[in-house]
């Protein structure tokens, strides 16, 4: 049997990471595919997402607060040491789902996820062939040229640490206007409209400096489009399915593994 394609959503605190894999595990077990949902933040506090593998039945951020007297901070950190030891039995778990999709809700703090060694290990043991990072961008931040500069540069970062293929996807569209919706479609697809409205903005001093960075970005190529989506609507999710199977499989559409649900 072919291996599952897992995908890593991640981004800033407050982007819907979890609302996001939600609602795509449910528009993917709709349309005839099994999705295994995995929770790899040990500081959750929802009771929404129901994951098939949840890290909080290894490791779980009040208990490491209560027994080294950590605060949140310090407890993340020692939690992502832990988990990179539990990784395996994690894998196990994952394997026993068999499903055709892992979607992986990584933590709130992508600092977090993207810049501690041991997540490297932990995305290293889990992913395989068939694996992605879906970069969320908050539209909160989005809406501005420098905001939206901003993103794609912490996009090619994360890119960088992890060295897998990216989709760059926009969270909770509905919140914006069409008028914004196309505005940011463009930046994603026209380097120069983009460049335009960044020195278009930033004060004279800042202009030089706006300017480099565009380069940089330019020459990191993450301007590769952006996949608008709304978990709120479930508009979209069919646009981020297609995305990560032009990753996976050129494009073409998975068997189903049931019948698709009516409702």
């Amino acid at each position: 049997m072919e291996e599952p394609g897992t995908v890593y959503f991640t981004g800033t605190a407050g982007a819907g990471k979890t609302s996001l894999v939600r609602a795509f595990a449910d528009w993917m077990r709709s349309s005839g595919y099994d999705a295994a949902v995995v929770n790899l933040d040990p500081g959750s506090e929802t009771t929404s997402l129901e994951p098939a593998v949840d890290i909080r039945e290894w490791v779980r951020l009040d208990d490491l607060q209560d027994e080294y007297g950590l605060g949140p901070n310090g407890a993340q950190v020692a939690a992502a040491d832990m988990i990179a030891l539990k990784i395996f039995d994690v894998k196990q778990a994952i394997e026993q789902e068999d499903a055709d999709y892992v979607l992986i809700d990584t933590p709130g703090q992508i600092e977090l996820f993207a810049f501690r060694e041991a997540s490297k290990a932990i995305v290293d043991a889990l992913s395989g062939d068939r694996s992605l990072i879906a970069f969320l961008f908050d539209p909160a931040l989005a809406r501005t040229a420098a905001g939206f500069v901003s993103l794609l540069m912490l996009s090619a970062t994360v890119e960088f640490r992890f060295r897998l293929p990216m989709l760059n996807v926009l969270a909770k569209s509905d919140v914006l206007t069409p008028e914004q919706l196309s505005e940011l479609a463009t930046w994603a697809e026209d380097p120069s409209r983009l460049y335009d409205a960044v020195t278009r903005d930033a004060p004279t001093p800042d202009v030089q400096l706006s300017t480099e960075l565009f380069r940089a970005i330019e020459t990191m190529g993450p301007l590769a489009g952006l996949v608008p989506t709304s978990a709120k609507d479930a508009t979209g999710l069919d646009a981020l399915y297609q995305g990560c199977q032009r990753v996976f499989g050129g494009g073409e559409d998975l068997e189903p593994s049931h019948a698709p649900r009516t409702e």
